[in-house]
């Protein structure tokens, strides 16, 4: 039990000693003069602004603004995207064909939708969910399909030979041997999903992180931008540590394709 106690507070250790590098290089450069504090504001200035905007209320409310588009899109979108693509990934003469048009879709950053949307939609939330559901969907949709084409047609044959159904393929074969796929798939599609979220904020909306991050930079504050971009990346971290890695490593665990001691 030591031994896993100090495994993970080495873990840690490691994690967090380049950013307290990155810390004490940006506080040397600050107090060294390099840069005017206008372009580079200490370190200490940041976080005296990043706390009292959570004293006000107002860095709690873009946060709430982002993390709540970000819940609304995997809501729309993964469950659409699991679905169409399990169900394009059975039709092995269909498959060929949708593979590429995803793939396609695929390659194409939510960003660019940003015109379109806003010329369709207007600014508000209705564009910002159609950007984010376009990079989320087609990331999850492409990742599970060709996690269903890579299931071996063996499996499939043999579950028919014991008398198994449609059904029994489809939940105790292709989603099973698909998983790791789709899981991948969302963790990649909500690191990409946050990316495009902030751009559309920063035009499309009036509240979020995006939003928050353009409007100081009208003002130049300096602080009040490094604070969004901060909190940005705490986010994000915390969702891919304590969520999105903990269920891709239990999902391949579970189906046996690595080990689960230590």
């Amino acid at each position: 039990m030591m031994h896993g106690w100090r495994g993970d507070l080495l873990a840690v250790g490691r994690g967090a000693a380049p950013f307290a590098l990155i810390l004490i290089a940006w506080a040397l450069v600050t107090r060294a003069n390099v840069l005017p504090a206008m372009f580079l504001p200490p370190p200490a200035d940041v976080a005296r602004t990043g706390w009292d905007m959570l004293k006000d209320g107002s860095l709690w409310t873009n946060i709430g603004a982002s993390v709540g588009r970000v819940l609304v899109s995997l809501v729309i979108s993964v469950p659409l995207a699991v679905g169409l693509g399990i169900f394009v990934g059975l039709r092995r003469r269909l498959s060929p064909v949708f593979e590429p048009i995803a793939g396609f879709f695929n390659s194409l950053s939510g960003i660019a939708w940003l015109p379109l949307a806003v010329t369709w939609f207007g600014l508000g939330w209705v564009s910002v969910i159609f950007i984010m559901f376009n990079t989320i969907f087609f990331l999850v949709f492409y990742n599970t399909l060709v996690g269903v084409r890579s299931v071996p047609r063996i499996f499939e044959h043999a579950v028919r030979t014991l008398g198994g159904s449609r059904r029994h393929i489809i939940f105790q074969v292709l989603i099973p041997g698909a998983m790791p796929n789709i899981v991948t798939g969302i963790r990649m599609s909500i690191g990409f999903g946050w990316r495009a979220l902030i751009a559309a904020e920063m035009i499309a909306t009036s509240t979020g992180l995006g939003f928050l991050i353009y409007n100081a930079s009208n003002f130049h504050q300096t602080d009040t931008i490094l604070v969004g971009i901060v909190t940005i990346g705490i986010l994000w971290l915390l969702t891919d540590r304590l969520v999105l890695q903990p269920i891709e490593r239990w999902t391949v665990e579970r189906w046996g394709l690595v080990s689960s001691s230590r």
